[in-house]
């Protein structure tokens, strides 16, 4: 009997450790969840941002970083854009929108900010046009507060002015500023600041040699912007184009002038050119004619030489008598 004591005994401690163990594990693993994802969890709960604490525990297996899914959800639902039925801002798009590399806060940011200036933009727009590598927040600010680009753009090309030519042949050297908005509409796939740059200094230059006289295009600058704006520049553009305006004109070089002096050098050069010419041709066949008449000079002097030989030819054979 004594020795069965300590059997029985051992019998019923072995699953009683069993259960501390378990027990203790739990209580780690639950430690664990709340240092870990309790506070955030309050965090958004207290937000209303509609995210469960087992959503918290499964961005981390998938690598997501749950600190910028709760701002973002939070930041959303305090601004008031945060109903996923209207505007698509849902934890399991923004988790996605994370693992393809997107910037969560820069989207929630721009939805915020097209929200308060009525500006139709969703999610889903939002979200490809970060992915399209665009700034989806500056093209937003943009789209409010509309940007001045100088044409021609000093940072992207060592001219300051655009020179075009007007009928009358005199220069001018014109530097425009255009004021664009972002077209949201056409933000992926639409051309960029250097194309609406390009076509409008292709328009100033255009409307300024249309013009009869350069101090027509002075007298009225707004000509050339009026012109140019017609013309539909912000075609296929992620931008639209507010304005033009033309900050400075300057008369340069009379260019017509000059090259009516070129070509009257020219001419020039050609008429002494074809004088020296027709000169070379002359004395050429000047030395032509003399060297004819030396020519025939030696004949004669052959032909005269001919008339003693046969004078004293016919004297030999008795034609030639002697009275």
């Amino acid at each position: 009997m004594s020795h069965g004591i300590p059997i029985l005994l051992g019998q019923n401690v072995l699953p009683w450790l069993v259960g501390v163990v378990v027990l203790g594990v739990f209580a780690i693993i639950v430690v664990v969840i709340l240092i870990n994802y309790f506070g955030i969890w309050i965090r958004a709960y207290m937000s209303n941002a509609n995210i469960s604490l087992l959503s918290l525990i499964g961005m981390s297996f998938r690598r997501v970083d749950s600190r910028i899914i709760v701002q973002g959800k939070i930041m959303a639902v305090q601004a008031g854009v945060g109903l996923e039925k209207l505007t698509g801002v849902t934890t399991r798009r923004l988790e996605a929108h994370f693992l393809a590399g997107g910037n969560v806060p820069n989207v929630i940011k721009a939805i915020i900010a097209a929200h308060r200036a009525d500006i139709d933009l969703d999610f889903d727009r939002a979200a490809a046009i970060d992915l399209a590598g665009r700034d989806v927040l500056d093209a937003v600010q943009t789209s409010v507060y509309p940007k001045v680009i100088d044409c021609p753009d000093p940072k992207r090309s060592k001219r300051t002015t655009l020179s075009a030519i007007a009928k009358n042949g005199v220069e001018l050297k014109v530097r425009a500023r255009v004021t664009v908005r972002t077209n949201l509409e056409q933000l992926i796939g639409g051309a960029t600041e250097e194309t609406i740059i390009a076509r409008v200094g292709e328009g100033i230059i255009t409307a300024i040699g249309s013009s009869d006289s350069h101090l027509q295009v002075m007298k009225n600058p707004d000509r050339i912007s009026t012109a140019v704006l017609k013309r539909g520049l912000d075609a296929q553009t992620a931008f639209d184009i507010v304005s033009i305006d033309i900050a400075d004109i300057d008369v340069g070089q009379n260019i017509g002038a000059r090259l009516q002096a070129d070509q009257a050098e020219a001419d020039m050069r050609v008429a002494r050119a074809k004088a020296e010419e027709r000169r070379a041709l002359a004395t050429a066949r000047e030395q032509e004619m003399k060297a004819e008449v030396a020519r025939n000079r030696a004949q004669v002097v052959l032909a005269e030489a001919e008339v003693p030989l046969a004078m004293a030819n016919a004297f030999r054979e008795g034609n030639l008598v002697v009275r």
